[in-house]
């Protein structure tokens, strides 16, 4: 009897294999579409890509000189803003025009009366069920309207308290506002480069950021993304007041912005600077935050970015309009949206999904089924492609059966983990890429150091994809990132 049984589980079992390799086939087709859409969502960047490094849009002085709030969100923030207050207070930009408030956000430090001592208008939030930074600016501006009225700044900014601004930040960021933007972000480069390759690693991102994203969607008046700091939006965006209280409140208002026609603009010429961390447990705790944060604004406006591809209910026939010029505004923002929705698109989810469910899961029953032939080095990169010069086409010939069904498994992971290491290598160009096309603008670095931070600058891109796969089932909090660093605006205009 129990013999019988063992017969009958592996017939079931042999039956199950030979199943799952009879449908892999035709699931091809589900698999192929899901990769030409995913082709589609990116076909634009490597246009994007050239485009930037040879444009970004210039903006002619202001006219005019516009009122506006500068506001600074803090938790425990004792260290650094100071320098930040003082750096705005510096600006060329005329004084009575600027009025900086700070929220200290659930703060136990001396952040507030610091705060308070260099001239900013300070409100305290003590709430631990909201600890967000997009909470904190719902709070403030609810401050401002009470007090002040959010109609009586024409503008507003949005600074972290580790920023320092350079000395015509502000004048920059006015000419761009003097032109009719309403939402305008800003060149960020990195105060603490030298601290370590942790540090690096985040200055290159932003950096590869304006090379690949923000250069190029300003010059043809799309819109680019916000990323959390250092950027100038119209009264008009808060009308209602700050609504943007997920763990990552920039996306939030990226997409919301976009799905209701507002172009993003960005302006090459207004320098901040930020501090990075150091750690490597802060940086994956802050990277965690951004992915689940990532995940949670493609969820809150991922639809309605989709549907404004298609539907465009934002472009207005204006007065004195020809129908050349409406097509061409809706095209743009159709076009905006697409952009912005790719972006959100949780990718690295997406493909892990199809190489899982296809590549290591199906696949090897086709072997089980019908045997086959397998390529060891075999995977589009340019190292495959360099081994393969010295190696020929190494192949396996498996025939079917539940041994070469283990060894297909073994065999794609493998190719997988090789695809990644060729991807890592040919990553390291964008860094070197970085440094020679910024040189200009960004620390001076050692030339060593330049070839430690080229060498591990992949590893950001790691890290982007494993956080987010962990933040699709882990409940993640928002907690502050420490910034100690002592650089003031004059440390840097002085190197």
């Amino acid at each position: 009897m129990n013999i019988t049984n063992v017969l009958l589980s592996v017939g079931i079992i042999d039956d199950i294999g030979h199943f799952l390799g009879n449908i892999y086939t035709p699931s091809l087709f589900l698999f192929t579409a899901i990769g030409m859409f995913m082709k589609i969502l990116s076909i634009h960047n490597v246009p994007y890509m050239i485009i930037g490094l040879f444009c970004t849009r210039k903006f002619k002085p202001a006219k005019n000189n516009h009122k506006y709030a500068v506001l600074i969100p803090a938790r425990n923030e004792e260290p650094v803003i100071g320098n930040l207050i003082n750096s705005i207070k510096k600006q060329d930009y005329p004084q009575e025009l600027l009025t900086i408030f700070v929220v200290a956000d659930n703060c136990t430090d001396n952040t507030a009366k610091i705060a308070q001592e260099l001239g900013a208008i300070c409100y305290e939030h003590n709430n631990p069920d909201e600890r967000t930074k997009g909470f904190g600016l719902k709070y403030l501006f609810e401050q401002i309207e009470k007090d002040y009225g959010i109609q009586s700044f024409e503008g507003y900014f949005i600074f972290d308290s580790d920023n320092l601004l350079k000395r015509d930040y502000i004048s920059r960021m006015n000419d761009s506002f003097d032109a009719g933007e309403k939402i305008i972000t800003s060149y960020r480069s990195t105060k603490n480069l030298t601290e370590g390759w942790i540090a690096s690693l985040y200055a290159i991102h932003w950096l590869r950021s304006i090379r690949q994203r923000h250069r190029t969607r300003s010059f043809l008046h799309l819109a680019t993304n916000i990323q959390g700091t250092g950027f100038l939006f119209a009264n008009e965006i808060v009308k209602d007041g700050w609504k943007y209280t997920s763990l990552t409140e920039d996306r939030s208002l990226t997409a919301d912005c976009v799905v209701n026609g507002y172009e993003i603009s960005y302006n090459n010429d207004a320098i901040f600077y930020d501090e990075q961390p150091t750690s490597l447990k802060v940086a994956l705790r802050q990277r965690l935050r951004w992915a689940k944060g990532h995940l949670q604004a493609f969820g809150e406006s991922g639809w309605g970015l989709f549907k404004n591809i298609f539907i465009d209910k934002n472009t207005k026939w204006e007065k004195d309009d020809t129908w050349y010029r409406f097509l061409w505004r809706t095209i743009r923002h159709r076009f905006m949206s697409f952009d912005t929705f790719a972006q959100l698109l949780p990718k690295q989810i997406v493909t892990a999904f199809k190489w899982l469910f296809w590549n290591l899961f199906l696949f090897p029953f086709t072997i089980y089924n019908a045997g086959g032939q397998m390529y060891i080095f075999r995977n589009g990169t340019w190292l495959s492609k360099l081994v393969r010069q010295f190696t020929g086409n190494v192949t396996i010939n498996l025939e079917p059966g539940w041994k070469s069904y283990a060894i297909c498994v073994l065999l794609v992971i493998w190719m997988r983990i090789f695809y990644r290491i060729g991807m890592y290598l040919a990553n390291i160009w964008m860094a070197i890429y970085i440094f020679i096309i910024e040189r200009k603008r960004i620390q001076k670095v050692s030339f060593w150091k330049k070839v430690l931070y080229c060498l591990t600058w992949p590893i950001y891109d790691v890290i982007e994809r494993y956080v987010k796969y962990i933040a699709l089932f882990k409940k993640v909090e928002w907690k502050p990132i420490p910034h100690e660093s002592k650089i003031t605006i004059d440390d840097i205009q002085e190197n």
